[in-house]
């Protein structure tokens, strides 16, 4: 989705490594625990690809509360999306950081 390499697996994990170096490790938790939220700064061509595969994978998205589904927001100067993975986390991809556009 994010144009990133593929994943690598360690143990009992699945790895996804961001741009800068930092490394999302995923696992199985065993337990049920409530989503959490993951706000991801993007550039633009990141967003742009990733709208376009959320759409062409029909995977639900909006602009977050208040905004229709198939919505993206235009809050902070950039764009923002709101999606849930299939774990019922959920990510938002976002242009511009939080209050850019004071």
């Amino acid at each position: 989705l994010l144009g990133l390499s593929e994943p690598s697996s360690w143990g009992p994990f699945v790895s996804v490594t961001l741009d800068d170096g930092v490394r999302l490790d995923y696992a199985e938790p065993g337990i049920q625990f409530p989503g959490q939220h993951y706000a991801l700064l993007v550039s633009d061509e990141v967003f742009d690809h990733a709208l376009q595969r959320l759409g062409a994978d029909g995977v639900p998205y909006s602009g977050g509360p208040g905004h229709s589904p198939g919505e993206i927001n235009h809050d902070h100067g950039g764009r923002g999306v709101y999606f849930d993975d299939p774990s019922g986390h959920h990510f938002e991809l976002i242009t511009q950081r939080y209050g850019a556009d004071l």
